[in-house]
């Protein structure tokens, strides 16, 4: 299975990328992964990226797209493999396909995981971080039994910049604008499977699972 993974910031696709990749013995592949891994391996890509992160500018989609070609390269990916971040826009979308048309491969299935907006806030806002040993805790979801002191290590908690919630709606209103294209780009070409994200993450599992079974099959 060749597969897309697309949802708004919040929606769990980290978590749900885990277990899809697992369940069809599939490698995971985030290009937040991609670049460290060149950045830290010194290759010639990896140099690249790092000069324009060091001066402050983001990198340009063709690197971003030849560390992409690069890992879509390598032997693991043979049977398939679950892209998490990439494409980010109808532009990426097109420059993926001439990659993997490349390779002799094509897209199977794009997942979008749906969560609506308020939900999203209320998962990311309502995250606070250790101080001393970095546990995410959550006030509503799950709390610590001492307020504002982890449970695992008495540090202070705090909330992050980008958990506060104008921060998170400004995400979302990002995502919106560079993503609902990228959506109806996929859905237009059949290729789109939505799978609603809300509830116990071990329901969305089976859900997505179920999906992603029935359109392959």
């Amino acid at each position: 299975m060749r597969l897309v993974l697309v949802g708004p910031p919040g929606a769990g696709k980290g978590t749900q990328a885990g277990f899809i990749a697992e369940r069809f013995s599939i490698p995971q592949i985030s290009t937040g992964d991609i670049f460290r891994a060149n950045v830290s391996g010194g290759t010639k890509l990896g140099k690249l990226a790092k000069s324009f992160m060091d001066a402050g500018d983001l990198v340009p989609d063709a690197v971003t797209i030849a560390m992409v070609r690069d890992r879509l390269d390598e032997p693991d990916t043979a049977a398939g493999f679950l892209l998490d971040g990439f494409p980010r826009n109808v532009a990426q979308a097109y420059e993926l396909d001439s990659v993997l048309g490349d390779l002799g491969a094509s897209l199977d299935v794009v997942l979008e995981l749906e969560v609506d907006n308020d939900e999203v806030v209320r998962r990311l806002s309502g995250r606070r971080m250790c101080r001393k040993c970095g546990h995410i805790w959550h006030i509503e979801y799950d709390p610590t039994q001492s307020g504002g002191r982890c449970d695992l290590c008495g540090g202070e908690l705090f909330q992050r910049d980008d958990d506060q919630a104008d921060t998170v709606r400004h995400r979302l209103d990002v995502y919106a604008e560079q993503t609902a294209p990228l959506i109806q780009f996929y859905d237009g070409r059949g290729q789109l499977v939505v799978v609603d994200a809300l509830g116990p993450v071990e329901d969305v599992t089976e859900r997505a699972i179920a999906a992603l079974t029935k359109a392959i099959s």
